[in-house]
């Protein structure tokens, strides 16, 4: 069901590594690399060491992954490719799978916090798609041919589907808290939060098959945009730019400690 890990971004094999998560980007597009003070960022000198190192290690799994080929990387290559022990790496990481996997398990921690920080009176909708948009917007560029097919190599790996299951279940999740807490609702007894999560990852999964598969290469964040403008009218008319008007309910209208998040549903019903 969604958000493709990879959701990993890397600058290709030249010197510095950028990731879009799949494609991530150390300064934007996948992994929030972000700097101190910014949302998201641990606190402690401490915490945000460890936060760098594991960063570093992530990015240096996922350019390995894309120039060798998965099966030819090793925990002690990432390591020295990061500039780091094997031990250190270990510390870290289980296998080269969770390291490659890294970057986007800290996204969807690092959109969670975004969408908690997004001003109170902000739509619903609107709030998700800044938040979600957030971790990518800094690195917007077109890759060419042969970098997004080593991503798409990597990424369709069988032996990567496991860890990347996972992450994605852990990214879903994260949303999935940050709505609740955004709408005063509690995931235990209220499924919208859920739901809503659900949906947004596919979306943007989505837009990660439509990015890896576009020949020539395309932007991904416009495609990340597009698709999560369609969760506005999921079930109602299209918009006027496709014979019909965006009902309001779709526009999930809904202000963080709504009473009931369901009023915007309902409105469009009467």
């Amino acid at each position: 069901m969604i958000l493709r890990v990879a959701q990993l971004c890397v600058v290709r094999k030249f010197d510095t590594l950028k990731l879009v998560t799949v494609v991530e980007s150390q300064a934007a597009v996948h992994g929030p690399s972000v700097t101190a003070g910014t949302v998201g960022e641990p606190e402690g000198l401490r915490e945000r060491k460890k936060a760098a190192t594991r960063r570093a290690l992530g990015l240096a799994a996922m350019r390995l992954a894309i120039e060798r080929g998965l099966d030819n990387v090793r925990p002690e290559d990432i390591a020295a490719a990061a500039g780091f022990s094997t031990r250190t790496f270990n510390n870290y990481f289980a296998s080269k799978y969770q390291a490659i996997c890294a970057l986007a398990m800290e996204r969807g921690s690092f959109i969670g916090a975004t969408l908690r920080s997004r001003p109170a009176g902000e739509p619903l909708m609107d709030a998700i798609t800044a938040a979600v948009l957030e971790p990518y917007v800094r690195g917007e560029r077109t890759y060419d041919r042969d970098w997004v097919q080593g991503v798409r190599l990597v990424l369709k790996s069988a032996s990567l589907e496991g860890e990347y299951l996972r992450t994605q279940h852990a990214t879903q999740r994260a949303l999935a808290e940050a709505i609740a807490d955004r709408i005063g609702s509690d995931l235990g007894t209220d499924m919208f939060p859920a739901v809503m999560a659900g949906a947004v990852t596919a979306a943007v999964h989505v837009a990660y098959e439509r990015w890896l598969t576009s020949d020539p290469p395309v932007e991904l964040v416009p495609l990340i945009k597009l698709a999560l403008s369609q969760l506005r009218y999921p079930c109602g008319a299209a918009p006027a730019d496709r014979g019909g008007d965006t009902p309001t309910a779709n526009s999930l209208a809904v202000g963080p400690r709504a009473a009931d998040p369901y009023q915007a549903l309902r409105h469009a019903e009467t």
